[in-house]
């Protein structure tokens, strides 16, 4: 294993989180933007469309873990590392995927079905191409546990960085031109080449220090996935996301309706953007501080509560626009703190899985783990096309009271309970503690000692 004694600088950080700008400036366009482009601009029924978010998504989650069990199982590692090569390579083909994702061509209502699906699968894929080995970078960059906290701080940030990007300069972007279908084609444009770029940065300024030897063999596919069942951590992690990630996206997906049609302003996207985003930054910058604090687990546990506490909130208080913001910003400071630490607790679960099976296999365990979140956001995107359409929402209509009480019950009581099961959950299964995870990484430094300062 190569030696990891130095910390990283703050440049690694820093490049690290502009990886995940490139992320979400591609993937947070069909989470907050699709599912009102396919209704509204492509034209097809809300019903199909969660449909093809629901099919995609489960097809994404199978994705991620072939892409995971094919990182791991590689043997001609090149002097560009493990996983920046799939950064590197994969930029380009997904930022042109998500193009394809947003124009819609002139075609029957069926031949419109069929390119969502196609196109939206396309994305899935190429999305895990590039962020599976993203997120398994973390784990190879340091074991330091404060360097990991900072990673993922900057990850969270990074991830805020794009939704504030993304969310106030869209809606305006596509509202320049008279013709919808030429906006969101010119916004989406802009978006992905942006992302292009923050995907070279981290390419270029990172580097991958906890590196071991190229298998000689490749472990069977199975074998690789059979360990992960040991891992406690892992499973309760991913048990957790399932219903956090699942809560966050589907609030994406819904908050563009509850503002159009509840409050009467579609533009006050980019306001509401502007703070809940700009106050999660600051929470997620305040993540290595709480950890210090409070421990992971205790951090990641009041975050979550004090989003579930504003989302009743504005629940039950009248529907008002500065009530709302003010509550709905507190509650975003909350869930960025929450958001931000299960990419460290993950890079844990890697050290975790290795001390207890004697495998390091980042791209398996990162891409189990993820394989829950595209779980979770095809339930996400799902319910709310599936759900509009039960509550009776009508597109570019005047809608009934009760329709309106079923969109603000999708934006605050859905996301609220599905974030109650997740801290349960974190409260009574999550077993690393601090003390077990500084034990598993002195045990891991002892198990090395003595080889090849390079690589194991």
């Amino acid at each position: 294993m190569k030696n990891n004694t130095n910390k990283l600088s703050l440049k690694e950080k820093i490049s690290y989180g502009l990886g995940d700008v490139g992320n979400g400036l591609m993937f947070d366009m069909g989470q907050i933007y699709l599912l009102k482009f396919y209704t509204d601009i492509l034209g097809i029924s809300s019903y199909v469309a969660g449909l093809v978010f629901l099919l995609t998504k489960i097809f994404d989650a199978f994705a991620d873990a072939s892409v995971g069990a094919f990182v791991d199982s590689r043997t001609n590692i090149s002097k560009r590392g493990k996983f920046r090569p799939f950064i590197l390579f994969g930029s380009i083909p997904l930022a042109i995927l998500t193009l394809l994702s947003f124009l819609a061509p002139n075609i029957s209502d069926t031949g419109k079905i069929v390119y969502a699906f196609a196109t939206y699968a396309a994305f899935g894929l190429g999305y895990s191409i590039v962020n599976i080995p993203y997120g398994s970078l973390a784990a190879a960059m340091t074991q330091d546990p404060i360097d990991r906290a900072s990673l993922g701080s900057f990850r969270a940030i990074g991830s805020q960085t794009s939704l504030l990007i993304s969310g106030v300069a869209v809606i305006p972007i596509v509202m320049l031109f008279s013709n919808q279908k030429v906006g969101y084609a010119v916004a989406i444009s802009l978006m992905a080449i942006i992302g292009v770029v923050f995907h070279y940065l981290c390419y270029r300024n990172t580097t991958e220090n906890v590196v071991r030897a190229p298998r000689k063999e490749k472990i069977p596919l199975a074998k690789l996935f059979k360990l992960l069942f040991s891992n406690r951590p892992l499973i309760v992690l991913c048990l957790v996301s399932l219903f956090m990630i699942a809560a966050m996206f589907l609030r994406m997906a819904v908050q563009l309706y509850y503002l159009e049609y509840n409050l009467g302003n579609a533009t006050l996207m980019s306001l509401l953007t502007f703070l809940s985003i700009g106050i999660s930054i600051i929470g997620s910058a305040f993540i290595p501080t709480f950890v210090r604090r409070f421990g992971k687990k205790k951090t990641f546990i009041i975050g979550l509560f004090i989003g579930i506490v504003a989302d009743l909130a504005n629940f039950l208080l009248p529907t008002e626009l500065a009530t709302f913001l003010i509550i709905f910003t507190i509650g975003s400071f909350g869930l960025s703190i929450a958001n931000g630490l299960p990419w460290v607790l993950v890079a844990d679960a890697i050290d975790y899985h290795e001390w207890k099976t004697g495998e390091r296999t980042e791209g398996v365990v990162y891409s189990s783990y993820s394989f829950f979140r595209k779980l979770a956001q095809a339930l996400a995107g799902f319910i709310p096309g599936v759900a509009l359409g039960v509550i009776g929402y009508v597109p570019n209509a005047q809608q009934t009271a009760e329709t309106l009480i079923g969109i603000k019950g999708l934006m605050f009581l859905v996301p609220l309970s599905l974030n109650l099961i997740a801290a349960l959950l974190m409260i009574f299964f999550y077993n690393l503690t601090e003390d077990l995870y500084r034990k598993i990484v002195d045990e891991l430094k002892k198990k090395h000692t003595g080889t090849n300062p390079k690589t194991v």
